[in-house]
Order: C-alpha cells, then sequence, then structure tokens
C-alpha cells in the first residue's frame, strides 16, 4: 500500500510540475518580469537585465505586464505568455528570444478583451502571436525564425477580429507566414511600411499576408510594404485577400513592392470595393509552371456588382501579368479610373502575357503602357493581350488609347523605384529596370562612403556599415536617382 500511494504522490506531483504556471492576483497591479521574479522564483529568474521565464505566465484581466526598460527574455521551451488584461512593450531593445534555439517556446496568446502594445522589441526563435482581442498595436518590431505548432499555426501574427495597427515591423525568414486572419471573422488592419520577407519557409499553401473578409465600415490597408519572397519557396504568394466565407471585402493595396513570390496579388471570393494601386509588382514566378501561379495579378472574385480598381501599377517579369477568372476589373475608363499601369516582360514558352482576361466579362483597360520600353502598335498589344479576338466565348478587352511611346516610362516609375530590405542590415537588393551603371552609398553629411558597378536584373549590393542614415545615389547615363537607407 505504501507503494502505490508514493506512486500516486509521484504521479500527482508530476502532473502538477508539467502544467505550473504564473498567474497574476487579479487586482489591478501593474508587474514588471521583476515583479513576478520576487513573488514566483520559479517562474522568472534574473540576472542583470537578462530575464528567464522557466514556466507558462498568465496576466489576468484587471492586471497589466509593462516592460519600459530595455531587457533579454529567455523563454524556456514551450513557455506561453497568455494576457487577458493588458501587456506593454514600450523601451528602446527588448529581445524575447528561446533559452536554447533548438527548443522554441510556445509564444504569446492575447485573449478577446486585452490591450496589447508592442514597440522596439524582437521576438525570435519561439512560436508566433494569437491575436483574440480587438485592442492590437504593433510598431518598430523584430519577428525572425518563428517557428509553426506553438501559439499559433497559421501565421507569425494570426488574428480573429479586430482594426489592428502594424506599421514599420520586419517580418523575415520565418517559418510561418507573417500576417493571417481567419476566414470566418471581420478583420480591417492597418498594415504600412513593413519589411515582409521570406516568410513561410515551411512552403505551406499561404501567401506572406492572408486576410479574410473585411469590417464594413472600413477597408484592409495594405500600404507601402516590401513583400519579398525566397527563391525556394514556390506555394508562397505575396498578398491575398480571399472571402470564401461572405461578408464585405474592402481592400486598399497601394504602394508596395511584390517580388519574388508564387505571385504578387491575388482576391478571391465576392468582393465589395477593392482598389490595387500605385504597386511594383515584378519577377513573381517561383512557381515555375504557369498553371499554378505565376501572376502579378490574380482575380477570381465573384462578386460583379463593383469591378475590382487596378491603376498606376508596375508589372512586370512575372509568368503572367494580370489573369481575370470570372471576375469584373477596371484597367482605365478614361474617368475615375486613370489607367497608367505599366507592364513589361510578363509571358513564359516565349509568349507574353500582358493581360489574360479568362472570363466573359468586357474589360475597360484605357491609357495603361502594355510594352515597356517600347513604342507600340495597336498590333503590337492586341499581341499581349488574350480576350475575345483570341476566343469569342471571352470578353472584349478595350485598350485604345494605350500610352508607350506618350508616356514617359522612365520618368512615370522612377517615384516608385525602390529597393529593399530598408532597414537594412547588411545588404540591399534592386532590380535594375532603368540602365543604372553605378549606385554610391553617401553619409548623411554628403561624405561618399561607397562605388559599386551595378548590372541589369536582380543586383544585391553587400556593405558593413554602422547604423544609422545613408544616401544611395543610383546613377545611369540619363538618370539619377537617390534613395534614403536605413542601417539598423
Amino acid at each position: 500500500m505504501k507503494k502505490i500511494i508514493a506512486s500516486l504522490f509521484t504521479l500527482l506531483f508530476v502532473c502538477t510540475t508539467a502544467s505550473a504556471q504564473y498567474t497574476s492576483p487579479g487586482t489591478g497591479v501593474v508587474l514588471s518580469l521583476a515583479d513576478i521574479a520576487a513573488d514566483s522564483p520559479s517562474t522568472v529568474t534574473v540576472d542583470g537585465d537578462e530575464y528567464t521565464v522557466l514556466e507558462d505566465i498568465t496576466i489576468a484581466e484587471e492586471d497589466s505586464l509593462l516592460i519600459d526598460t530595455d531587457l533579454t527574455v529567455l523563454m524556456d521551451e514551450d513557455v506561453l505568455i497568455k494576457i487577458f488584461g493588458s501587456f506593454t512593450v514600450d523601451a528602446d531593445e527588448v529581445t524575447f528570444t528561446a533559452l536554447d534555439i533548438e527548443k522554441p517556446y510556445e509564444g504569446f496568446r492575447y485573449e478577446n478583451g486585452s490591450e496589447i502594445y508592442l514597440a522596439n522589441a524582437t521576438f525570435e526563435y519561439g512560436g508566433g502571436m494569437r491575436v483574440l482581442t480587438e485592442d492590437f498595436h504593433v510598431e518598430w518590431c523584430v519577428f525572425l525564425d518563428i517557428v509553426s505548432g506553438g501559439a499559433t499555426t497559421s501565421a507569425v501574427l494570426q488574428f480573429s477580429r479586430g482594426k489592428p495597427v502594424i506599421q514599420h515591423n520586419l517580418f523575415g525568414h520565418n517559418y510561418l507566414p507573417a500576417i493571417g486572419s481567419a476566414a470566418n471573422t471581420s478583420f480591417s488592419p492597418y498594415i504600412f511600411d513593413n519589411m515582409i520577407l521570406e516568410n513561410n519557409l515551411d512552403n505551406s499553401n499561404r501567401p506572406q499576408i492572408n486576410i479574410g473578409a473585411s469590417y464594413e465600415d472600413e477597408p484592409i490597408q495594405i500600404i507601402d510594404n516590401y513583400i519579398i519572397g525566397h527563391e525556394d519557396t514556390d506555394k508562397v504568394g505575396g498578398i491575398a485577400i480571399a472571402n470564401f466565407m461572405g461578408g464585405p471585402l474592402h481592400a486598399v493595396i497601394s504602394g508596395n513592392t511584390i517580388a519574388e513570390n508564387r505571385y504578387g496579388i491575388t482576391v478571391v471570393g465576392p468582393n465589395d470595393s477593392v482598389i490595387i494601386k500605385d504597386n511594383i509588382i515584378e519577377y513573381n514566378n517561383n512557381e515555375t509552371n504557369p498553371m499554378m501561379g505565376g501572376s502579378g495579378i490574380a482575380l477570381t472574385s465573384t462578386g460583379l456588382e463593383n469591378p475590382i480598381e487596378v491603376y498606376r501599377n508596375e508589372i512586370r517579369g512575372n509568368l503572367w501579368g494580370i489573369t481575370v477568372m470570372d471576375s469584373k476589373i477596371n484597367l482605365g475608363d478614361g474617368e475615375a479610373n486613370p489607367g497608367e499601369n505599366i507592364f513589361g516582360e510578363n509571358g513564359h514558352g516565349g509568349v507574353v502575357y500582358a493581360l489574360y482576361n479568362n472570363s466573359p466579362h468586357e474589360i475597360m483597360a484605357l491609357n495603361n503602357c502594355w510594352i515597356e520600353g517600347h513604342e507600340a502598335t495597336y498590333e503590337d498589344v492586341e499581341e499581349v493581350i488574350f480576350h475575345k479576338t483570341d476566343d469569342p466565348e471571352l470578353g472584349e478587352v478595350f485598350f485604345d488609347p494605350f500610352l508607350c511611346g506618350v508616356l514617359s516610362v522612365d520618368d512615370f516609375s522612377q517615384e516608385k523605384f525602390s529597393f529593399y530590405p530598408n532597414p537594412s542590415q547588411g545588404e540591399i537588393n534592386f532590380s535594375n529596370s532603368h540602365n543604372f551603371e553605378s549606385v554610391s552609398v553617401y553619409g548623411i553629411q554628403g561624405n561618399l562612403l561607397k562605388t559599386e558597378s551595378v548590372s541589369q536584373g536582380v543586383n544585391t549590393i553587400e556593405f558593413n556599415l554602422p547604423a544609422g542614415i545613408y544616401l544611395l545615389r543610383f546613377e545611369a547615363p540619363h538618370t539619377n536617382l537617390t534613395r534614403k537607407m536605413i542601417v539598423q
């Protein structure tokens, strides 16, 4: 009998320790990690400005966890931080990382009703963030080497609802997509000025930004981001907005650079109002089979009341420029939509496909440049557009007038020329479509630091510079551009 009792006691002890965690008192307190270490030394240990979290932490509904000083948090294997109250990280430099990078922590879970503000923090070698609350703001943060199977399995930031602000962050080399939302709830994020580089290294069939339906009163806003894929991830797209479950879909996708993905942008399902404008969408051809991907913009929306508005984009180097499946699209109507899209070298198998209308709907497509850098004729443009002329069951594309030979492509596209990543940590990449011959790096005072020759196509420039702000001068015989670069 003693042996049985001892065995039961041992089993009870194992079960208890396996689920050990710290839960705040729920009395309205504002806690630091040092406070938790003092209250529960088995949960958090302290060594100077380094904190080790050994057990799960739960912040109760009335309580707050505040990190407002620079520190490093080492998270033990499978540790989860769960917030019912509020969680604020607002210092100059805070890092959450794994105690052993081979044993990732579970991540973070923000319950419905919690208040989350994260700034100037790095999260690495753990699970992602499951965001159930509507009150979420993240800026100037870095997410690196986030793995699947932790707090989220769908994205580094996986949302269920809300209108969060996601701005000035770096999402890089994560095994999950960067940002995702549930398919059956409304979600209208403001995603602005983020570097979204080589995410979903698991190569699952999901894009780097993967969003469902929006709220009725506010659009999804994806603005001025760099969304660059990894050459080996042939199943990973750039941006997808897909409301398979119905509901409103309002979105503005503007000013982004989207390159080297399976596809650039796709819109799927019924839509009410979608605008795609002022983007650079190029070399999205990681999936080499054109039947499986490669579109700069792919539209399979079935909501036909309002066409998807597409204007002033640069679309080049993809397997297809724009593909349309049972959708309505406006590429320039001579009125509210100016057109002015630029198409260049989109195609496969020796055939150029600027626009492939695989729908029965007519498409207005006035005032676009269909063959970049070429003073095209009507017959030239007809050759790069697939529509009623090629298959009588398809809708006709009305493309005359067109702008090549009228609009200066160099003047038009210089404004949107960009490189990535920016901020940088040692190298930059850019597509040299302007015949640049060299790039010079200057200090903010105007002192020349480096000059390097460049070639056509995609270029990579490496440098060793301290953190700060620099100027890059891109030089060609008839074109010079200056851009700001931030080094972290």
